[in-house]
C-alpha cells in the first residue's frame, strides 16, 4: 500500500508519505518519510502600524522568534489490523507504531527593523542576548528564504504511535483518519524563541487525513 497524508500537530504542522507491505493478513511492514515544521506555543504574529495612518507597515512577523524549526523523519514501522471491514462498507481500524531517525533543520528567522542610528531599515537575525535592534525595532517580516543559505543541521530520533481508521469503501483504496501522538529528540537543544526555554525533546499529538492505495 502507499499513503499520502497531512498532519495537523499541536506544535505545527507534518506532511508524509507511507510505503508498506503485508507481511500477513493483519500486519504490514511499512517505511516512512515526514517533513514537517515544529513551532513555540509562544509564537504570535503581530504586524506593526505606522503612527501617522494606522496602517500595517510591511509583513506580519513573529515577535522574538529566533529560528524556523524544519524536520525531515525516515523511518520504519508497522501497521497491526485490529477490526477488519467488509468488502465494500464499514471501518478497518488498525494499530500504527514506528519509529526511525529525524533531521533537525534550524533556519534563521529574520526581521526588517528601523536603525535608529543610521536611519535606515534593513534585515537582521538574532544575535544573541542584547541584541537591541532585533528585539526592539522591528517593523515587518524579512520573508521565507531569507536564511537558507545558513541552515543547521542537528541529528535525532523519532517515535510515534496511533489509531487509524481506514473508511474507504473498498478495499484496494485507502482513505483515512489517524490519530496518535509521536516523540522526537535530538543532540543539541533547538532554539526557536528568544523567550522561550531551549529543549532537546518535542512530544505532540497529532491528527491525520491520509489517502492512497494497495493492491
Amino acid at each position: 500500500q502507499s499513503i499520502f497524508g497531512f498532519k495537523l500537530n499541536t506544535d505545527g504542522w507534518t506532511a508524509l508519505y507511507e510505503h508498506g507491505k503485508y507481511k500477513t493478513i493483519t500486519t504490514t511492514n511499512t517505511w516512512f518519510v515526514e517533513i514537517g515544521e515544529r513551532k513555540s506555543h509562544k509564537e504570535e504574529k503581530i504586524s506593526s502600524v505606522a503612527y501617522y495612518t494606522g496602517f500595517p507597515i510591511g509583513s506580519p512577523f513573529v515577535y522574538g522568534k529566533q529560528n524556523n524549526f524544519y524536520n525531515v523523519n525516515i523511518g520504519f514501522g508497522q501497521q497491526k489490523l485490529i477490526g477488519g471491514k467488509g468488502a465494500k462498507n464499514g471501518v478497518a481500524v488498525s494499530a500504527i507504531y514506528g519509529g526511525g531517525l529525524s533531521a533537525g533543520l534550524l533556519k534563521p528567522y529574520y526581521v526588517t527593523v528601523y536603525d535608529p542610528a543610521s536611519n535606515t531599515t534593513h534585515d537582521v537575525k538574532y544575535q544573541g542576548p542584547g541584541d537591541t535592534l532585533f528585539l526592539y525595532y522591528p517593523i515587518s517580516g524579512a520573508g521565507l528564504t531569507k536564511g537558507f543559505s545558513e541552515i543547521k543541521f542537528v541529528p535525532g530520533l523519532v517515535a510515534h504511535a496511533g489509531l487509524r481508521f481506514d473508511y474507504g469503501r473498498y478495499n484496494e483504496l485507502v482513505s483515512a483518519l489517524e490519530i496518535g501522538i509521536s516523540g522526537e529528540y535530538y543532540t543539541q537543544s533547538m532554539p526557536i524563541m528568544v523567550n522561550a526555554p531551549d529543549k532537546k525533546f518535542f512530544y505532540n499529538a497529532y491528527v491525520a487525513i491520509e489517502f492512497g492505495s494497495r493492491k
